[in-house]
């Protein structure tokens, strides 16, 4: 039999090559790609939206900004240029939330040492209290690395028009409620285009989330790395 078969090795070894090629092509293709969504005002929960950026499709980014860091600095959009950055919106003071959100954002501060040019934002949504001598003594506190994570305060109406026109950060109501206090768990991933990646539960390491649109954190790190992996 093997004998007989000689004359078709070459044959043989071809078909059963091409044949695990296609095998694999098939698999490949039936295997769903990671994607991460871009963010816009008409696709996200509407809740989220200000009517008066309801109607902005691909093309909302993060407005520009000018605010103090813990250091005295003057922080820009211009120091989160072609940056992937992580945004939340907290206050020192806070007892509830926010002091689980600062220590979880310690924990990916930490998981991305070997990512440098990642980036991390906090906006404190009480800045008359905050100031950069309170943001200083909460980030040494805290174990904030400086060089990578900018602690902001600085014009309250500005901050707050940012978390809901711009990081489409918590819910809104009525146009007069503009202003009102800023409170949200959310984190948001921005990408090198200034665009919303995605949404995650500032208090939420690894639980599962019940809201689609809102992740975890181990979360936000896989989708961090997919970022720094795809987006040249």
């Amino acid at each position: 039999m093997l004998t007989q078969l000689k004359p078709y090795r070459t044959f043989l070894f071809i078909f059963l090559m091409v044949s695990i090629a296609v095998f694999f092509g098939i698999y490949a293709l039936q295997t769903p790609k990671k994607m991460l969504p871009i963010y816009s005002p008409n696709n996200i929960n509407p809740e989220l939206v200000d009517s008066t950026v309801q109607h902005i499709g691909s093309d909302h980014k993060i407005a520009d900004f000018s605010f103090t860091n813990q250091n005295g600095k003057i922080v820009t959009q211009k120091e989160y240029e072609n940056t992937i950055y992580v945004a939340d919106f907290f206050f020192t003071t806070c007892p509830t939330i926010c002091p689980k959100m600062t220590n979880n954002m310690v924990w990916l501060q930490n998981q991305l040492k070997k990512y440098p040019n990642v980036k991390l934002l906090s906006f404190s949504v009480t800045p008359d209290i905050d100031t950069p001598e309170v943001l200083k003594k909460y980030a040494q506190e805290k174990g904030v690395d400086d060089t990578r994570w900018n602690l902001v305060t600085g014009d309250k109406k500005e901050i707050y028009y940012l978390a809901r026109k711009s990081y489409l950060a918590v819910k809104t109501g009525k146009p007069e409620e503009m202003y009102d206090m800023v409170h949200t768990e959310n984190f948001i991933l921005v990408d090198k285009n200034k665009r919303i990646r995605g949404f995650y539960d500032g208090t939420n390491l690894d639980r599962p989330t019940e809201d689609e649109q809102t992740k975890n954190m181990q979360q936000l790190l896989s989708d961090i790395i997919w970022l720094i992996e795809n987006q040249k």
